[in-house]
């Protein structure tokens, strides 16, 4: 057995040899996880090198408490959004990093598990933030998804799922958010799934749109757009890169592994500005993706990309 022995958990830890393999670490390194999630990364990094520091972020405290063993691995343990990940490492006496690892997107943990209104196929309240809440009651300056449908104005919201969903019917959604509302508080998931259901044309429900079908549910675009908003998902990435590339050292590297389009823009975009100054070299130009047969046992991996940058 590992020094890190196991790790309870649902989530499955997508391009994870390729995300390690291609950070090049060295025998001793003292490596990121900025999103620790199921933990696959920071115990995969454990079990190769097992003189690594480890420092993992994560916003949500009770992934932590999945841990069962890390007895002997020096990993220590950060409730913290990865867009201050220059205070923390400060605060740790770290100067500099041989590596940093980012795995966007949810872990099926908190789609499966967390009770916060992330998956619209159960019925649980409105939400959606990545920080811990103690029994799911927010505080009053706490941003969530309840607070998002039934006070944002409609423009906002048409803004914000068209903007950070893609919606093409955001509009429509929008509109009919607004109309519920006025008659009934929208407080569930399911509530949200049906509105989103009667705002939008049967042919897009079914995904028949211009002919083609389509595997999304009709919801994802939307549940994906007020979860970014009440993250601040897209800000935090800008932010956490900058700092991370900034704590590298010369020869460091940086594994992002993103889940949509918004997310991978951001990323490349981020490195090609790197590269074109003559900060960073690209050691992929074209994303990683994953193989087929990593497809087939663990579906969240179609969508995923990776992109490997070293600091020069």
């Amino acid at each position: 057995m590992t020094k890190a022995e196991t790790i309870n958990t649902i989530h499955k830890t997508v391009l994870l040899n390729e995300a390690i393999d291609d950070l090049n670490l060295p025998e001793k390194p003292v490596v990121v996880d900025a999103t620790f999630g199921g933990g696959g990364h920071s115990l995969e990094v454990c079990k190769r090198f097992p003189d690594a520091k480890i420092i993992a972020f994560d916003q949500d405290k009770s992934v932590f408490a999945k841990v069962d063993k890390w007895q002997g691995c020096n990993i220590s343990f950060i409730n913290e959004n990865f867009r201050n990940i220059d205070e923390v490492l400060k605060k740790e006496g770290v100067s500099e990093v041989d590596g940093i690892i980012f795995d966007l997107g949810l872990s099926s943990d908190q789609l499966e598990v967390s009770g916060r209104g992330f998956s619209f196929l159960r019925d649980e309240p409105l939400l959606m933030t990545m920080k811990d809440i103690k029994d799911n009651l927010p505080s009053p300056e706490d941003i969530t998804a309840f607070e998002v449908v039934n006070n944002w104005e409609e423009k906002n919201l048409a803004d914000i799922i068209y903007g950070y969903g893609e919606e093409r019917q955001a509009r429509r959604i929008a509109k009919e958010i607004v109309e519920f509302r006025k008659k009934h508080e929208i407080k569930t998931t399911f509530d949200l799934v049906k509105i989103i259901e009667e705002a939008i044309p049967a042919k897009w429900r079914k995904g028949r749109a211009k002919g083609r079908a389509s595997k999304i549910h009709f919801a994802t675009k939307t549940f994906q757009a007020i979860r970014i908003a009440v993250n601040d998902e897209l800000g935090a990435l800008s932010e956490g890169l900058e700092k991370g590339f900034q704590a590298l050292k010369a020869g460091g590297r940086m594994s992002v592994i993103s889940f949509h389009s918004l997310e991978d823009r951001i990323v490349k975009r981020f490195y090609k500005k790197l590269a074109d100054e003559k900060k960073a070299l690209l050691i992929n130009k074209k994303p990683i993706i994953a193989t087929k047969e990593e497809i087939e046992n663990n579906s969240r991996a179609r969508s995923a990309k990776l992109r490997v940058l070293e600091k020069i």
